[in-house]
């Protein structure tokens, strides 16, 4: 086992695809597989599972890779400090809802702790993914919801796939609208209130189930409603179309400015907004970084 083969297993991680990996290190595919399969025979373990539509990690490589990425951490930072060699890109992603603190804390991340090189990732995904996306390491880190509608399936799924629920903070449900908008005066708004305006929500793709919206009261009717898969269009039809939605009631002026805000809205529901990660994988650094931010972040909300 060499750190070269360590090396070639991350950034087949990091990229979900052999061919890419290929491309990334400047090596033929065969050469990497080769390299691969050698490393599978030595450690007698299988570290990528090999379908029809790609490779994903096993079991066994999820373990394998927390290992290898402290072990590839510690090498640079000998090599840097006794060989004065220029240190590795840092590494490091995070799976989220489309939620501004996510966002706030991820910018307070690369702003205090980014060196001139680093290979970092935000993705602003669906609930189904970010729970995949975790499972297969491709983010160390993600973000979600829990409530008493959806607890039991989400739970069910992060036991499965050996990951754990670290809550951040509780909320009232508010909605999100334009400063323009006639409701944006009240201080609580009801949901028949609500019937006449457009509601927003995201799409979830092939997992469109009501316990995988990321929104709660998922299983109302709206005489109105738009799906959409981004943020910003979310954002921009809550102002063109004087449209809602439904979410913690967190919003940054920072980054969004002063044009949609929160606003409470009258229900008994409470969400418990928290991280998600492997049960039995250490964090890394920028990874416990990361964490922290988010409690700084939401602490000065």
């Amino acid at each position: 086992m060499t750190l070269q083969q360590l090396k070639y297993a991350i950034e087949i991680a990091n990229r979900g695809s052999m061919n890419e990996a290929a491309k990334r290190l400047f090596i033929s595919q065969p050469s990497l597989s080769n390299a691969i399969r050698d490393l599978e025979e030595e450690l007698r373990i299988t570290i990528f599972e090999r379908t029809n539509k790609g490779i994903t990690l096993s079991k066994e490589g999820v373990e394998f890779l927390s290992y290898a990425r402290q072990v590839i951490e510690q090498a640079d930072l000998l090599e840097s400090r006794y060989l004065d060699a220029k240190p590795s890109p840092q590494h490091f992603s995070v799976s989220t809802h489309h939620y501004a603190f996510a966002v706030n804390a991820f910018v307070n991340l690369v702003n205090e702790y980014g060196q001139n090189e680093y290979e970092l990732a935000l993705r602003e995904t669906k609930t189904y993914e970010i729970i995949q996306d975790v499972k297969t390491l491709r983010s160390e880190i993600g973000i979600l919801y829990l409530n008493e509608f959806n607890d039991k399936v989400i739970s069910k799924l992060l036991k499965d796939a050996n990951l754990q629920f670290n809550s951040l903070f509780m909320a009232k449900p508010h909605i999100f609208i334009s400063s323009k908008n006639p409701l944006a005066k009240q201080s609580m708004v009801t949901i028949d209130q609500l019937q006449k305006y457009p509601y927003l929500s995201f799409e979830q793709g092939e997992y469109n189930s009501f316990h995988f919206s990321e929104e709660i009261l998922s299983t109302l009717s709206h005489p109105k409603s738009i799906r959409v898969n981004d943020r910003a269009t979310l954002f921009n039809l809550l102002i063109g179309l004087n449209g809602y939605t439904i979410s913690t009631g967190v919003l940054s002026a920072d980054l969004n400015g002063n044009e949609i805000i929160p606003v409470q809205l009258d229900c008994d529901e409470m969400i418990n907004v928290g991280w998600i990660s492997h049960r039995n994988v250490a964090l890394s650094k920028l990874a416990a970084v990361y964490i922290e931010a988010l409690h700084v972040t939401i602490g000065d909300y």
